[in-house]
């Protein structure tokens, strides 16, 4: 009783899904007042959504999904987005939104969801730590639907700067080899078309000029999107229960062309994306096992 207690006590209802282009241009005020120092808030983040079914179509087109009333393994990370960004923007949280990489991302899907669903989403965040190339911390959502829990999802996040520590081992499954699969062509306004689905507005996918302040050479591709599109390759095969996890490598330039690798070992699914022209160039590993 005392442990639901000390739970309860951290969640935080959310009544209103917050807007994201409220929260980033919030975090440039909020980045400059952050203690590096600082723990982790143990705040929960909770909100009840149900999927919009134009939404839902419309990111189903975006990232190649079929057009159904079945949520994508990725969709709910969608909604719980602004969940993630709002405790991130917030000064009790140690790391700056603005810079923050996303390297890593693990799906656990229980059952197939459906926009019939009410979600009952909550965000919170754990395991702030050193890595060679700064500092990372997980940020971890976890849905219900009428107290069972459905769906839950990991985001490792890296905040640049000085090194600590050395460099961990990879933890990427090998990339796979073989004919391409599909190749895909990239154009310059994918951040802005996949930020109108997602409203996710971060500048460094937006615009080649504020992609450029953020110290890329160009906008780049969501990971998020790249994932989707990577798991809607798949066909049926990523509708049901279903874990898998991605890992980011060099962010994909925008405009581009990528190359869809995939091949099946032991029961999963492993599939890359590489540069179409420099092959040698990786930007996304990505494993699926079923249940």
């Amino acid at each position: 009783m005392s442990r639901e207690r000390d739970m309860s006590d951290r969640v935080e209802i959310i009544t209103d899904p917050p807007s994201l282009a409220t929260l980033f241009a919030k975090s440039v005020v909020t980045g400059l007042r952050k203690d590096p120092k600082a723990e982790l808030p143990d705040t929960i983040l909770q909100l009840e959504v149900q999927a919009k079914r134009d939404d839902l179509t419309s990111y189903q087109q975006v990232c190649g999904w079929g057009v159904s009333d079945v949520l994508p393994h990725t969709y709910p990370h969608v909604l719980g987005f602004p969940l993630q960004v709002m405790l991130i923007s917030r000064t009790s949280f140690p790391l700056p939104l603005a810079g923050l990489v996303h390297v890593e991302n693990s799906i656990t899907v229980h059952r197939q969801l459906t926009a019939d669903d009410v979600l009952t989403i909550s965000v919170h965040a754990e395991n702030l730590g050193p890595h060679f190339r700064g500092r990372v911390v997980d940020i971890v959502t976890e849905v219900d639907v009428e107290g069972e829990r459905v769906w839950e999802g990991r985001s490792t996040y890296l905040a640049r700067g000085s090194s600590s520590g050395e460099a961990p081992p990879d933890t990427a499954v090998p990339m796979p080899e073989g004919i391409p699969a599909a190749r895909w062509r990239l154009p310059e306004d994918l951040g802005r078309t996949y930020a109108g689905v997602s409203g996710d507005v971060n500048p460094i996918h937006l615009h080649a000029i504020t992609a450029m302040a953020m110290g890329f050479p160009r906008a780049i591709a969501h990971g998020m999107w790249t994932y989707a599109r990577t798991l809607a390759a798949f066909g049926p095969t990523a509708n049901g229960p279903s874990t898998s996890t991605v890992w980011f490598k060099k962010p994909v330039l925008l405009p581009s062309a990528v190359q869809l690798i995939v091949e099946r070992e032991n029961g999963a699914v492993v599939a890359g994306l590489r540069a179409a022209r420099k092959p040698e160039i990786q930007h996304l590993i990505l494993r699926l096992e079923s249940h």
